[in-house]
């Protein structure tokens, strides 16, 4: 038996088309084109009546910016800063502030955020300021960032965002930014120098306290008013009014008199320890008002445990070893009573 086979033909082969190779119909192309330009032209239109409707009614974009950082309260514990923010309406209709977000940092690191949720409305075709109220507490600020240290200076950012409503347009962000710098404030130390008596007398004592003020801050104060009371041995010998107003340098040492009068009867044996040189006990609190580039502030001041005597002074030929005590009467001159410990004379 014999067989035999006959080979295809080339062109008898089936062609393998890729299905992404084939080339698109022309009526295909067409079709796209003109749906690309039917949208295109929709879009066009769209915009066109838009932008005549807003032109025939005067309908635009709100603008805002920062009138103005004040800083209404500032102490020890915290700053309450005040944001205002000019928003002006061109449309025909008022529109609602839908909300405000606000950031405050520090050399990019984050103080404080918020968000204030229906912040009210802008009339028609009018502004209004709206007053961003923000509280920075300084615990927490240096409980986070461990290096922002007590009397310091330090930058910061505010960032607003204004989220409105406005007809056509829809719900748009207004983004404002202000850069400044705040303080944050320490308390200054307090001490008595000495106690210079003008008068004395057990009814009435004229004194002028010779206080050491240090200012630890690294910005001035202007001290205006001292509010303060003093203690000798736990008893009150009240206290007085700053005579003028002075200036305490950054980081500086100053030095002011105050005058005050009491009545060393009321002390006791306290004032018995004083004039035999035992030293008594004394403490100072209070405040101080002062002015700084930052507004005006209340600080408060304090020195508990400290120890006075009196001696007589260099002025008046004592040294640190004279155990003669004296007081002189500022009218005449006269001694009112010398006590010599040496000898144990007392004379009145």
């Amino acid at each position: 038996m014999c067989c035999s086979f006959e080979g295809m033909a080339s062109s008898d082969k089936p062609e393998i088309v890729d299905r992404d190779a084939r080339e698109k119909d022309p009526k295909e192309d067409d079709k796209d084109e003109e749906k690309g330009g039917f949208m295109d032209k929709v879009k066009d239109f769209i915009q066109d009546i838009g932008e005549k409707i807003e032109g025939a009614i005067g309908f635009g974009k709100p603008t805002a910016d920062v009138a103005e950082i004040h800083v209404p309260t500032i102490n020890l514990e915290k700053a309450e800063i005040v944001v205002d923010v000019l928003i002006k309406n061109p449309n025909p209709v008022p529109i609602p502030l839908i909300d405000i977000n606000y950031l405050i940092e520090s050399d990019g690191r984050k103080l404080i955020s918020g968000l204030i949720p229906d912040a009210g409305t802008i009339p028609a075709h009018g502004e209004e300021t709206v007053k961003i109220p923000i509280r920075l507490v300084y615990d927490d600020i240096k409980n986070t960032y461990a290096d922002i240290k007590p009397g310091s200076i330090i930058p910061y950012r505010i960032k607003v965002d204004l989220i409105i409503d406005v007809p056509i347009f829809g719900r748009i962000t207004l983004p404002l930014e202000k850069t400044g710098e705040i303080p944050i404030p320490f308390k200054p130390d307090i001490d008595v120098e000495n106690i210079k008596f003008e008068r004395f007398s057990f009814e009435e004592t004229v004194a002028v306290l010779h206080l050491r003020l240090e200012n630890k801050n690294d910005f001035d104060l202007g001290l205006n008013d001292l509010d303060y009371e003093v203690w000798l041995s736990d008893v009150s010998i009240g206290g007085a009014e700053l005579e003028k107003s002075t200036k305490l340098d950054k980081n500086g040492i100053s030095y002011i008199d105050i005058p005050i009068t009491f009545k060393p009867k009321d002390f006791g044996s306290a004032v018995w320890d004083m004039i035999r040189g035992k030293g008594t006990g004394y403490s100072m609190k209070g405040n101080i008002n002062v002015d700084t580039p930052f507004g005006a502030m209340k600080l408060p001041i304090s020195k508990e445990g400290g120890t006075t005597r009196l001696k007589k002074s260099k002025e008046d030929g004592g040294d640190d070893d004279d155990e003669t005590f004296y007081w002189l009467d500022s009218k005449s001159g006269s001694t009112l009573f010398t006590l010599i410990f040496k000898g144990l004379k007392v004379s009145a």
